[in-house]
C-alpha cells in the first residue's frame, strides 16, 4: 500500500542529504513523474539552488494566485534568470474566482475560516490538484520546526489530500541552516524576509511578525495557529 511504501522508503532513504534524497526522489520515480513545486520562499529558494548546483533535473513550477506581493513577482523574474528555469506558472480558474467574489466580495477571508479556506481553495489548491493529478509524487521545501502543524513530517510521505507521494528533502532542517545556506551561497530570497516576513503568501493574508513570535504568525494572523494551513500541505495528509 502507499502508505507502507512511503515508510519503507523513509527507513531506506534515512540520513540522505537533501540533495541525495531529491536524487534519490528522481531516480526512484522517474524524472517525468515528479516535480518542485515552489512557492519562492526561503527554503524552497533553496532547493532550486540545490537542483541548479547539483544538476537535478526535476520540473518546477509555482502557484500565482493573483494575490501575491509585487516582492514575489520580482524574486520570481530574479529566480527564472539566475537559474536558466522555465519555471511553470499556475493559475487558478478566472470563473470560479469571478463567482466567488461576486458572492463574497474580494477580501472574504477576513469574515470567516470557511471563506478564507474557500478562497485558498479557489486560487491554491484546486489549480495545484490539477497539476499533481498528472504525477506520482511532489517535492515541497516543508520543515518540521515550521510550525505545530508541520511537527510529525517525514521525509517521503503519502499524501492522502492529492493522491501521491511528497517529498521533503529539508524535512530536518533547522531556521538557521536555511539561512546559513542562502547566505554562503547568494541564493536570491524575497526582500520581505528583511522586513519581518519569515513566512510570505498572498499580501492580503500576510504580515510582519513580532520578535520572538512564532515564523508562521504572520499567515492569517487572526486564526489559531492549529487552523493555519490552507489545503496544500493539510495536517492529514501525511503518513501517521
Amino acid at each position: 500500500m502507499s502508505i507502507e511504501r512511503a515508510q519503507t522508503l523513509n527507513a531506506a532513504w534515512a540520513g540522505a542529504s537533501p540533495a541525495e534524497a531529491i536524487n534519490l526522489a528522481l531516480t526512484y520515480f522517474g524524472e517525468e513523474n515528479i516535480a518542485f513545486s515552489t512557492s519562492l520562499g526561503a527554503e524552497d529558494q533553496v532547493i532550486t539552488d540545490i537542483l541548479w548546483r547539483h544538476k537535478l533535473l526535476a520540473p518546477v513550477f509555482t502557484l500565482d494566485t493573483g494575490r501575491l506581493p509585487e516582492e514575489t513577482y520580482r524574486l520570481l523574474e530574479e529566480t527564472r534568470k539566475r537559474y536558466g528555469l522555465a519555471i511553470e506558472v499556475l493559475f487558478p480558474e478566472a470563473e470560479t474566482v469571478q463567482k466567488m467574489q461576486s458572492e463574497h466580495g474580494p477580501n472574504l477571508f477576513y469574515e470567516s475560516i470557511e471563506n478564507r479556506r474557500l478562497c485558498c481553495r479557489a486560487r491554491k489548491v484546486e489549480p495545484l490538484s490539477r497539476k499533481l493529478s498528472t504525477l506520482s509524487a511532489w517535492i515541497c521545501g516543508l520543515r518540521r520546526s515550521q510550525s505545530v502543524t508541520r511537527k510529525q513530517l517525514e521525509l517521503v510521505e503519502w499524501d492522502e489530500t492529492f493522491g501521491l507521494y511528497k517529498i521533503n528533502p529539508l524535512v530536518e532542517a533547522s531556521e538557521e541552516w536555511i539561512w546559513e545556506y542562502i547566505r554562503s551561497n547568494d541564493v536570491p530570497y524575497n526582500e520581505l524576509h528583511d522586513k519581518g516576513y519569515p513566512s510570505i503568501g498572498c499580501a492580503p493574508c500576510t504580515r510582519a511578525v513580532e520578535p520572538g513570535e512564532d515564523i508562521r504568525a504572520g499567515r492569517w494572523w487572526w486564526e489559531q495557529p492549529e487552523l493555519k494551513e490552507c489545503g496544500l500541505h493539510s495536517a492529514h495528509a501525511h503518513q501517521r
